[in-house]
């Protein structure tokens, strides 16, 4: 693994964030780093989601560094963004990644099941997956197989510019096609799910993905795989060009509008999941034709201290209001927001938005002065009744 400080403060240690500890009883853990080279490992933090890698000598801005080690993965039964459904096994946010450090120094905060946590920078990623010929391995990143030892296959999965990695097992179905864009999709299914739902998962995959394209950018990662389990409690999850999704549309259209929103044009996920979670939604509408008419009048805030913008410091201590309000409010704020700038600038705002932070990092003050630059409307009043701080 390996890394350059942009910063003009020293680098003396890293962290790996190894978020699927938050699957097992810390310190007995399904994520297990060992024999860790380049640095010095200290003791697992934050519940056994962060390993402090304390560097051999500081890197100064400009310089690289790099670490090694091996990893153990045991993934636990149950049907979840890490877990098994049998013999289909679902492995995401297990390859450790890097914190981010930035001017509010490491970002160390702990997992959420409500949401997400996950805060990284775009980096490449080259990962080599051994197995039996008979499993499948959809994951980010564009695959080539090669024959391996007797009855196995080596799966080369390389994905450039990417905030995660994430891959799944098993003897999944396949069904594959090509948008009119060129973007090629496969929609992987376990055996519960007929080939009629993957089909139609499919077709929408190639027209959602080809809509976001013309709104926000061409999408750059090459291939979606959609793997479908419809005992996802979650509904769907995103990750770079792979997305676990229940059979339904709006969920796919939704996760696949993470790929930009998330994706490309990264976020603080743990602090600002309005910048990824209301975006995927209001992206799903437009996809959809949806307008949000009217549905700001359906507003109710809980309490004073509601807000779309709060972090999941805070929706995971008021879980039943956490989709109302960053899903449902966060989309109608967009909504209200192109009423007001009119249609051309909201969707030249989004796109140029998107173009300037592609590959980077959004934040909500940000994405608030690109709104006040688009419009000569002032924003302040809007900002305040939409509860939209930062």
């Amino acid at each position: 693994m390996s890394f350059t400080n942009a910063s003009a403060t020293p680098l003396t240690e890293v962290y790996l964030r190894l978020w699927d500890n938050y699957h097992g009883s810390c310190p007995s853990t399904p994520i297990t780093v060992s024999n860790v080279t380049g640095g010095t490992a200290g003791s697992l933090e934050v519940g056994c989601t962060a390993l402090k890698v304390t560097l051999p000598s500081a890197l100064n801005q400009g310089q690289s560094g790099s670490i090694g080690f091996d990893l153990s993965i045991v993934v636990p039964s149950g049907i979840d963004r890490f877990g098994r459904d049998g013999s289909y096994n679902f492995l995401g946010n297990a390859l450790p990644v890097l914190a981010v450090r930035d001017g509010s120094g490491w970002h160390l905060d702990p997992y959420t099941n409500n949401g997400e946590s996950f805060y990284t920078l775009a980096g490449d990623f080259k990962v080599t997956l051994d197995h039996p010929s008979s499993i499948s391995v959809p994951a980010t990143g564009t695959s080539v197989d090669t024959p391996g030892s007797s009855g196995r296959t080596v799966t080369t999965a390389t994905a450039a510019k990417v905030r995660d990695f994430a891959w799944a097992a098993g003897p999944f179905s396949l069904v594959s096609g090509t948008s009119p864009n060129g973007v090629k999709i496969n929609v992987y299914r376990v055996s519960s799910i007929g080939s009629s739902s993957a089909n139609s998962m499919l077709s929408t995959a190639k027209s959602a993905v080809d809509a976001h394209s013309g709104r926000f950018g061409a999408f750059p990662y090459g291939e979606v795989d959609v793997v479908l389990d419809n005992g996802y409690w979650f509904g769907g999850m995103e990750y770079p060009g792979f997305v676990l999704d229940l059979v339904s549309s709006t969920a796919l259209a939704h996760e696949l509008a993470h790929q930009w929103w998330y994706g490309i044009v990264g976020d603080d996920e743990y602090t600002s999941p309005w910048l990824d979670e209301a975006f995927a939604d209001y992206s799903t509408d437009l996809y959809q034709g949806l307008s949000g008419s009217g549905c700001w009048s359906n507003v109710s805030w809980a309490s004073s201290a509601e807000k779309i913008t709060n972090s999941m410091a805070y929706w995971d201590a008021h879980s039943s209001r956490y989709s109302t309000v960053v899903y449902g409010y966060g989309k109608c704020a967009l909504h209200d927001l192109r009423r007001l700038i009119g249609t051309t600038a909201m969707t030249n705002l989004l796109r140029t938005y998107a173009q300037s932070h592609w590959y980077g990092v959004s934040t909500t003050a940000e994405f608030k002065a690109a709104a006040q630059a688009a419009t000569s409307t002032d924003l302040t009043s809007f900002w305040t009744q939409h509860r939209i701080d930062g």
